[in-house]
This record gives C-alpha cells, sequence and structure tokens, in this order.
C-alpha cells in the first residue's frame, strides 16, 4: 500500500467517509426481506435503522481515530474522525438523541424490545474489539461479528412483527449476513496494512492461510444464490437475484483491486452490496 498522505479525499471516498455507505446497504435490504417476509415497514423504520446504523459505525471510527495518533493514520475515513472528532461527536449526540425519540415516539413495544436487545451485542462489540480485548491473538474476528449484528439489525423489525414468515425469511437473510462476511473479508485481505498500522486485528491478519478462501467467497454465494433462485417466485426469488447480483460485483471488485488499489475497491465494495436499492428505484420509476 502507498503511503497515506492526508489530503483532498476523491468524490468517490465521501460515502465511506462519511460512514453512509452502510446505512444505504441496510435501508435497502431491511425494505427487501421486509417484503420477503411480509411485513410491511414504515419510513421510521428505515430511519431508525439507517441512524442506528450510522451510530454504530461513527462511535467505531471515533474511537479509532481518538487513540491512534496522527502519523499513524492510513485511511482518509480514520483522518476525518480525527481531524473532526468535536463536531463529530455534537453531531453524533445529536443523531442518538433523534433516534431515540422516534424510537421511542413511533416504534411498538414489540420492535423496541427487539432493538434494546440488539443493542447489547452492539455495545459489547465496540467496547470489547476497540478496547477490552483489542489486542488479544485469539478474540473473535470482528468481520464475524460486524456481519452477524448486520445481519441482525437488519432483521429486527421485520422479525419484530407477530405475522412474520419465517420460513420465507431465513434463507434470504441467511445470504444477507454471508455477503457482509464477504465484504468485510475482502476489505481485511485489501487492508492488511492498515490494521497492522493501526494495532487492528483482522480475519486476513488471523488467518494468513485462508485469503484464497476469502476471495473465493463472493463467487461462492453468486452461484448458490442462483442456483436457489431458479426454483422460487415473487420476493424470495428477487432477494436472491439481489445476492447473486451482489456476490458478483463484490467478486469482480476484487479482481479490479489489484489494479485499481485498495482505497477504490474499499470505497465499492460496499455499494456492491446495494442492489435492493436498484430494484426499489426501479418500483418507483415504473410503478
Amino acid at each position: 500500500m502507498k503511503p497515506f498522505v492526508p489530503g483532498r479525499p476523491h468524490w468517490w471516498q465521501w460515502l465511506t467517509i462519511l460512514s453512509l455507505d452502510a446505512p444505504l446497504v441496510a435501508v435497502g435490504w431491511q425494505w427487501l426481506l421486509a417484503r420477503v417476509a411480509r411485513t410491511p415497514l414504515g419510513w421510521h423504520h428505515a430511519f431508525i435503522l439507517g441512524v442506528s446504523i450510522w451510530l454504530a459505525y461513527a462511535a467505531d471510527r471515533w474511537i479509532e481515530g481518538w487513540r491512534l495518533v496522527p502519523d499513524q493514520i492510513r485511511t482518509q475515513r480514520h483522518h476525518f474522525y480525527q481531524r473532526w472528532r468535536g463536531p463529530l461527536a455534537v453531531i453524533w449526540l445529536a443523531a442518538l438523541a433523534a433516534d431515540i425519540t422516534l424510537a421511542g415516539t413511533w416504534l411498538t413495544a414489540r420492535e423496541f424490545t427487539a432493538g434494546l436487545v440488539l443493542l447489547g451485542p452492539v455495545a459489547a462489540y465496540l467496547l470489547s474489539h476497540q478496547l477490552v480485548h483489542r489486542h488479544h491473538p485469539w478474540r473473535a474476528p470482528k468481520e464475524i461479528c460486524v456481519a452477524a449484528l448486520f445481519g441482525g439489525g437488519v432483521a429486527v423489525f421485520p422479525a419484530a412483527s407477530p405475522a412474520v414468515a419465517w420460513s420465507a425469511l431465513a434463507v434470504p437473510l441467511a445470504f444477507f449476513c454471508l455477503l457482509c462476511l464477504a465484504n468485510c473479508a475482502l476489505i481485511s485481505v485489501w487492508e492488511q496494512a492498515v490494521d497492522e498500522a493501526h494495532g487492528q486485528t483482522s480475519l486476513a491478519l488471523q488467518f494468513r492461510e485462508g485469503h484464497g478462501a476469502v476471495r473465493a467467497l463472493p463467487w461462492l454465494i453468486a452461484l448458490a444464490a442462483a442456483v436457489l433462485a431458479y426454483d422460487l417466485a415473487g420476493p424470495r426469488r428477487t432477494a436472491l437475484v439481489c445476492a447473486t447480483t451482489s456476490g458478483l460485483l463484490l467478486g469482480l471488485v476484487d479482481l479490479a483491486e489489484r489494479r485499481a488499489g485498495p482505497r477504490l475497491a474499499r470505497a465499492l465494495a460496499d455499494i456492491a452490496l446495494m442492489s435492493p436499492l436498484a430494484v426499489l428505484l426501479f418500483e418507483v420509476a415504473w410503478f
């Protein structure tokens, strides 16, 4: 990796720098999984999930920027959170207040309880991986934790409905979690130098012999989703077609990373998971 020199970011880095890419992925898949589970959601569910995801990612990067000295920083996103630490803390607290207010006002008791249940593991992850067990050689890989928590966040409101169709939801949700794992694992391979400079443990550093399996994972996900989608119809088929598309895009981004570099690949990796938003935009435009 080339040495990091702080400067003006490329335009394509801003979604990642501002921690907006993950909320967009989450909102798109929440909408799609709600259709699969036959549990219609309102605008407030998308807002609460999107802000909650942003709060978690922003907190993670804020802590990272706080604990690193400037010479250790190797990415624009961490440099941004270190440079604007004070204003971002104020924005974070305001977003937290808005999130709590809207959740307390609009969510049902069942939905609010489900969100609180998920909050515990998210807080435990931030505390463990950023502070308490940061350098522990046998801690759970952060990529697996993030994939599981992200999947739980996307499914929490559809799953909280008493009428949720679990038999329909299970397979698309499993594929989404696998896509999140592939996304995070590939980034860990691309950004080994970043994690080493930041003193961060990653899947790629813990299991160096497994890089080939990581690079094969998105292609395997795409193949499995395509096979299962063939015999399905309706929203479940749409969800697996989206999983196929995202898996293929992740695989192509990985191939391109060798020439384009890890910074562009990192920006494209989350965009590859936004396939449900393309479906949503198509439906809005044509129906």
